[in-house]
């Protein structure tokens, strides 16, 4: 047995067989091969499960975003079934004796290139999708776990790093856990864990080596420790343990229906966190009190190279919206930039991505990327209780600006009849000293905040949470993030208005007492933080 030690960023036990990722087509070596024969059939196996692959998520994007949407894996699934295609691979990997990575990788890009010499070439606009085939292939190819989602057995994943467009992909039936070399526990990687309750470690290092791919393994979410080939003792302590967990959240379902209220009678209220269409299922599971933010750039990032169109985004609101009845929910605008980087949307090399062109300010450059978006929240404001909140505010003319361009689409849709709730609630994201220091004005502006501390610390601190080197530094109770939480309660109190915190000390449940000891009005968590958070506040004397 090999126990390896990272940092614990998502609690729980998951126990299962070792995938190592292999992100990137441009890794691709050029391997000779001995055997072509058996080459060809591996190539030809994973043909096969790339197009069955593709009928499923034909047949799932019909339903999710029409057939019209649809359309491009119809595309690539022709593309695959092509004989002639089919045939130049084969042809090359017999005359050539190359791995069929490797020849996908460059019979692709050979096709893409002379498509562009040709009029009226099918391909041509469509480079990116005829890339994304052989990524499919590839991928197979590797066993990497995009393929093993769709097709095979639930596993433990391992990847050198992971990004947030990658976890956001995480199918919890499948992916069972993950462990990575490299990483913070601070990243939105380490939030979407978090969110989806995924049991992770990371940080391991280069101790985690691909050798230990196929092996079993044990993810101790609570320790942050990993177990390869565990020996019967532990294997057994572990299930123990993890069935320990589930009889705690048996426990914890009889608090459904249940008041989140203090035994001194002091109530705060408790809803969810999201990200995509699946997680709103997982909202109603919770007994949440309503969405407290959905994180709409994570909508994006699905999206690939693509952006989504507004109506793809007023079919996900509506959803939340019609979903939750009377019940909150706060539509955050797409918080681009940091390590939330979004293939469709362009921000150019920036050398400090975490304080550069982000959030709000890239409203303010970018009004037609967003306007479709603003639209679409409009449009399900007027299905269910929804508030729309800007991101990374600093000043009062972000605030002004945003609501300029939120008057604009009001006046779009009315221009065109199209039904909206006129006093929709606009809200703030408190995540700079900047928006502390003017908290006062702020709330005289807009109608409520949430503070989101995970920014706000490191803001505050003046250290890049992606940074591994700083993780020992930085103290999410440091006593300049508490005196800033006072500050902005009070100012938003003084208004009349409400105040949320959507961040990861909203679910640290030493930190539950002063939240409702200084009057914050609503903690919005990951779903399945939802019942232990209404435990702990019931407890509170």
């Amino acid at each position: 047995m090999i126990t390896l030690t990272g940092k614990k960023i998502s609690e729980g036990i998951a126990i299962g067989k070792l995938t190592f990722y292999k992100r990137d087509i441009k890794e691709i070596k050029r391997i000779y091969v001995k055997d072509v024969e058996k080459e060809i059939q591996r190539y030809k196996k994973a043909r096969e499960k790339a197009i069955a692959e593709l009928e499923l998520v034909y047949d799932l994007s019909v339903r999710e975003v029409g057939e019209a949407n649809a359309a491009i894996f119809e595309m690539q699934k022709e593309l695959l079934e092509d004989q002639e295609y089919t045939d130049h691979i084969i042809k090359r990997i017999l005359e050539e004796k190359l791995n069929a990575e490797y020849i996908v990788q460059t019979s692709v890009e050979q096709l893409i290139r002379i498509s562009s010499h040709q009029q009226n070439n099918p391909i041509q606009g469509k480079e990116e999708d005829v890339r994304d085939v052989a990524i499919r292939v590839i991928r197979i190819l590797s066993r990497s776990w995009k393929d093993r989602m769709l097709t095979d057995e639930p596993f433990v994943m391992a990847a050198r790093d992971i990004y947030p467009s990658e976890a956001l992909q995480f199918d919890k039936a499948k992916v069972l856990g993950f462990v990575t070399m490299y990483g913070t526990i601070n990243s939105h990687t380490a939030v979407l864990a978090r969110t989806k309750g995924i049991p992770a470690v990371i940080g391991l290092g280069e101790s985690l080596k691909e050798e230990y791919d196929g092996k079993t393994i044990i993810i101790d979410g609570y320790e942050g420790k990993i177990y390869i080939e565990p020996d019967y003792a532990t294997l057994t302590k572990m299930r123990e343990r993890k069935d320990a967990n589930l009889r705690h959240v048996r426990n914890l379902e009889r608090l459904k229906g249940k008041e989140n209220i203090t035994q001194s009678g002091q109530r705060i209220d408790i809803c969810a966190n999201v990200g995509t269409r699946e997680d709103i299922e997982n909202v109603l599971r919770s007994d949440a009190g309503g969405i407290g933010l959905f994180r709409s750039e994570f909508l994006y990032m699905e999206m690939g190279s693509k952006l989504p169109s507004e109506e793809q985004l007023f079919q996900v609101y509506k959803l939340a919206a019609e979903s939750m009845g009377a019940n909150r929910v706060v539509v955050r605008i797409a918080d681009f930039g940091g390590d939330k980087m979004v293939e469709s949307v362009d921000l150019g090399e920036q050398a400090n991505p975490a304080i550069g062109l982000r959030g709000i300010r890239i409203m303010m450059e970018k009004e037609e990327l967003f306007l479709p978006q603003f639209r679409a929240i409009l449009r399900a404001s007027a299905l269910g209780n929804v508030s729309i909140m800007f991101p990374m505010i600093t000043s009062m003319e972000e605030v002004a600006a945003a609501k300029a361009l939120l008057e604009k689409a009001k006046k779009q849709l009315k221009d065109e009849k199209t039904a909206y709730n006129e006093n929709i609630e606009i809200g703030v994201m408190i995540e700079t000293p900047a928006a502390v220091m003017i908290s006062g004005e702020l709330a005289r502006e807009v109608d409520f905040f949430s503070i989101g501390t995970n920014d706000l610390l490191q803001l505050t601190l003046g250290m890049d949470r992606e940074n591994p080197k700083l993780d020992k530094y930085y103290n999410p109770y440091h006593p300049a993030l508490m005196k800033m939480i006072r500050i902005v309660a009070n100012n938003v109190h003084l208004e009349g208005k409400r105040i949320s915190i959507c961040g990861d000390l909203a679910a640290d449940l030493s930190m539950t007492e002063f939240f409702v000891q200084i009057g914050i009005d609503e903690l919005s968590v990951a779903p399945h933080q939802v019942l232990g958070l209404r435990k702990k506040i019931r407890e509170i004397q």
